[in-house]
C-alpha cells in the first residue's frame, strides 16, 4: 500500500494557533484600553463632582452675601430715614427757637413800653441774646454730634457695602471660572464616554470575529484529528499486512528450502539415470517480492527469482 503524507497539516495547525494567540493579545489590549477608558471617566466624575460641590458652595455663599447685602441696603434706608427726621425736627426746632424769639422780643417790646412810665427795667437783650447764644451753642453741638454719628454710620456702611460688593464680585468671577471649568469637565467626560462606548463596542466585533475564527479553527483541527486518526488507523493496517507479508515470505523461503532440496534429489537421480533413458526436462521458478515500508511511504522495493530443473 502507498502512505499519504499529512505534514501540510502541521503549517496549517501551527497558522492557527499564532491566529489564536495573536487574538488573545488584541483583546487584552482592547480590554487594557476599556480599563483605563473607565479609570479616566471615574476620575473626570469625581473632577465634576468635587467642581459641583465648590460651585453650590459659592453659590451659598454669594446668596448669603446678597442678604448681607439686601440688610445693609436696609439699615442704610433706615439711617437715612433717621436722618431726615433728625433734619426735620432740627428745623421744627429752630422754627420754634425762631417763634419764641419772636414772642418774647414782642412781649418785652409791650413791657418796656408799659415800664419806661414806670421804672428802668434791666437789659433783657442782653439776656435774649445770651439766650440765643446758649441755644445755638446746644443746636449747634447736636447737629455736629447728629453729622459726625451720620458720617460714620455712613461710612462704615458705604464700607461694608463696598466690601461685600467686591467679594461678591470674587464670587461672581469664580462661579464663571467654575462654569467654565465644568462645562470642559462635562465635554471631556462625555468624550471619554463616548470612547469608551466605541471601545466596547469594537471589543464585542472583535470577540464575535474572533469567535467565528475560533470556531473555523476548532473545526479544522478537528477535521485534522479526524484526518489523523485515519492515517493512524492506515499505517496500522499497513503494518499488519507488512507483517503477514513477511509472515508469508517466512513460509515461503522455508517452501522454497523444501522444493530446493526435493529438486536437488530429483536432480541426482535423474543423472544416476541418464545413461539409461532420456526425457522431458522440466524447469521449476520461484520469484518473491518484498516491500520496504518506512513512516507510511514506500522505501523499497526487492524481487528474488529461484529457478530449478
Amino acid at each position: 500500500g502507498t502512505g499519504r503524507d499529512y505534514s501540510h497539516y502541521e503549517k496549517t495547525i501551527d497558522d492557527l494557533k499564532d491566529k489564536v494567540v495573536n487574538a488573545t493579545v488584541e483583546n487584552a489590549s482592547i480590554v487594557l484600553g476599556i480599563d483605563n477608558a473607565k479609570l479616566a471617566a471615574d476620575d473626570f466624575r469625581q473632577k465634576y463632582e468635587n467642581e459641583q460641590a465648590i460651585r453650590l458652595s459659592v453659590e451659598a455663599d454669594i446668596n448669603g452675601m446678597r442678604k448681607i447685602l439686601d440688610d445693609l441696603t436696609l439699615a442704610r434706608a433706615e439711617l437715612e430715614l433717621n436722618i431726615e427726621g433728625v433734619r426735620e425736627e432740627l428745623a421744627y426746632l429752630k422754627k420754634n427757637h425762631a417763634e419764641e424769639i419772636d414772642s418774647v422780643r414782642s412781649q418785652i417790646g409791650g413791657q418796656v413800653n408799659v415800664e419806661v412810665d414806670a421804672a428802668p427795667s434791666v437789659d433783657l437783650t442782653a439776656i435774649l441774646e445770651e439766650m440765643r447764644a446758649q441755644y445755638n451753642t446746644i443746636v449747634e453741638k447736636n447737629k455736629a454730634e447728629v453729622e459726625a454719628w451720620f458720617k460714620d454710620k455712613a461710612a462704615d456702611l458705604n464700607k461694608e457695602v463696598s466690601t461685600g460688593t467686591e467679594l461678591l464680585q470674587t464670587h461672581k468671577t469664580e462661579v464663571t471660572e467654575l462654569r467654565r471649568s465644568l462645562q470642559g469637565l462635562e465635554i471631556e467626560l462625555q468624550s471619554q464616554l463616548a470612547m469608551k462606548a466605541s471601545l466596547e463596542n469594537t471589543l464585542a466585533e472583535t470577540e464575535g470575529r474572533y469567535g467565528a475564527m475560533l470556531q473555523n479553527i476548532q473545526s479544522s483541527i478537528h477535521d485534522i484529528e479526524e484526518n489523523l486518526a485515519q492515517l493512524r488507523a492506515e499505517i496500522e493496517r499497513q503494518a499488519l499486512d507488512y507483517h503477514m507479508l513477511l509472515d508469508v515470505k517466512t513460509r515461503l523461503e522455508k517452501e522454497i528450502i523444501q522444493y530446493r532440496v526435493l529438486l536437488e534429489g530429483e536432480e541426482g537421480r535423474s543423472h544416476h539415470s541418464t545413461t539409461i533413458s532420456s526425457g522431458p526436462q522440466t524447469s521449476v521458478q520461484f520469484r518473491t517480492i518484498v516491500e520496504e515500508y518506512k513512516d507510511g511511504k514506500k522505501v523499497s522495493v526487492k524481487e528474488e527469482t529461484h529457478g530449478h530443473l
